[in-house]
């Protein structure tokens, strides 16, 4: 045991510092508070850093520590996002056979007649509902998130009944249930992020910084954004992908897009890795069978997407989740990019807020660019296809009008697997995000916000240009 301590002092140390910073995050600190928050960050960042990339540790040590740190969240009420009331509302109307996707909260609080039961088997009445907190649950989420239908997909739905099925009639309960599911999707990413890791012959340290980033800590575990939960699927599905086993993998996507919508982005990537592309021509081409491999994977997609959707669909639900959907889009904004600086130019042009319009434009620019590189970039090895998978969430990150801290977790875990570490820097950058919430009500400090963009964008040109250098010189040598 002394040998033990001895071997591992500094890095017991600093996790000993970590556990204590991040039950001081999880428990007191509140979002207003900036200044004490970017700190605390600061130095969890640099905790990290030092254990993934400096002392050299042993793999359990690390896997171990990720575990504890995130218990120490356990029984921490989220103090940074105030999303899962809404999950837990969501949660338990569906545990109670009421669809959640065709009324708002707001409706409901007013006494919306009960008129939306899914089949038979609801035994519970609207009366039953004030037994739920109701009047909590509305509070806490807010009058915006309480005046919009619910935009989640099935998969994370049944995730918040379940919350309400094991722990329906306590908050810190539902809270508990939704945190192991994503401490298990965590470990779950772990597990494959290590499998493929070796796979792409890439060091198994990459996985965590994923795994121990102070980011997904707080941000998944702590706040509850199921970004995890859906990575856990799409991580499976690239790994069995690797393996040969199309199917199987296609169902995954299916799932992970049931639990977030995101991985509807990456499908047209899939194409070339499936099809194979003729060496000896530039044109793309593919055989009977790889078409008809192709149309099997995406046969398999669409199946489990539309059957995790089935119990719901009705013309209501349709109007309902697509008119919520568009609202990030053409409504919301926050933390963006690009956006802000075509906000402004329409400011200084037209003068108005061009967002109706802009909003609209921007997400045919990202399909274009997906499109793009489904069909004009080499995606044939898993890593081409993971690096191509990272460009897009990037650039659809970059144009969109809305990028919620949580949003990186996508690019942050897709790095992992490529040569780019800019998601790295941004899951770094992205706290400076919550400088917009002050004691005095919501205001972005848009110099804050240029900052993060110009930091992330900096370093990724910067990759992408070190890249595109060290390709040259191959293919000079060769």
């Amino acid at each position: 045991m002394s040998r033990f301590i001895n071997l591992y002092k500094v890095p017991l140390l600093l996790a000993i510092l970590a556990i204590a910073l991040y039950i001081f995050f999880g428990h007191y600190i509140a979002r207003s508070n900036f200044t004490t928050l970017i700190l605390c960050y600061g130095v969890l960042f640099s905790i990290s850093y030092a254990l993934i990339e400096k002392l050299k540790l042993n793999f359990w040590f690390l896997v171990g520590l990720g575990i504890v740190l995130r218990f120490v969240f356990i029984i921490a009420i989220p103090n940074l996002s105030q999303d899962f009331y809404r999950f837990l509302w969501d949660g338990r109307l569906l545990a109670q056979g009421i669809n959640p996707y065709l009324f708002t909260p707001q409706q409901f609080v007013e006494n919306l007649p009960p008129k939306y039961i899914l089949g038979n088997w609801a035994s519970e009445t609207w009366s039953s509902i004030n037994i739920m907190q109701e009047s909590l649950l509305h509070q806490g989420m807010g009058s915006l998130n309480a005046s919009h239908f619910s935009n989640y997909p099935p998969i994370n739905q049944l995730f918040f009944a379940i919350a309400a099925l094991f722990a329906g009639k306590s908050i810190l309960g539902s809270v508990i249930v939704l945190r192991v599911i994503m401490i298990l999707a965590d470990l779950g990413i772990l597990y494959f992020g290590k499998k493929l890791l070796k796979k792409l012959n890439l060091p198994i340290k990459n996985v965590f910084w994923y795994f121990l980033n102070p980011f997904i800590i707080i941000e998944l575990t702590g706040n509850l954004h199921f970004e995890g939960v859906m990575l856990f699927f799409l991580v499976w599905a690239l790994y069995l992908l690797f393996k040969k086993k199309w199917v199987w993998a296609a169902v995954l996507i299916g799932v992970s897009i049931s639990v977030k919508l995101l991985p509807l982005l990456f499908l047209p990537l899939f194409i070339k890795y499936l099809a194979k592309q003729n060496k000896t021509s530039k044109v793309f081409k593919a055989s009977s069978f790889a078409m008809g491999r192709l149309f099997l994977f995406y046969f398999s997609i669409g199946a489990t997407v539309i059957l995790t959707f089935f119990p719901f669909i009705s013309s209501e639900f349709l109007q309902n989740f697509s008119a919520t959907i568009s609202l990030w889009f053409q409504n919301f904004e926050f933390n963006a990019s690009v956006y802000y600086i075509i906000r402004w130019i329409g400011f200084q042009v037209v003068g108005w807020n061009v967002i109706g319009t802009v909003g609209k434009i921007l997400p045919i620019l990202v399909l274009l660019f997906i499109l793009s590189i489904s069909f004009f970039r080499k995606n044939q090895t898993t890593q081409q296809l993971i690096t191509a998978m990272l460009f897009a969430v990037s650039f659809y990150l970059f144009f969109a009008t809305t990028v919620h801290p949580w949003y990186v977790a996508t690019p942050l875990l897709l790095s992992v697997f490529t040569r780019y570490k800019f998601p790295i820097v941004w899951s770094f950058m992205v706290i400076l995000s919550y400088s917009a919430y002050g004691k005095d009500g919501f205001d972005e400090n848009l110099w804050l916000v240029a900052l993060e963009y110009i930091v992330v964008i900096g370093v990724a040109i910067y990759e992408i240009g070190i890249s595109n250098r060290n390709l040259n010189n191959i293919a000079e040598q060769t």
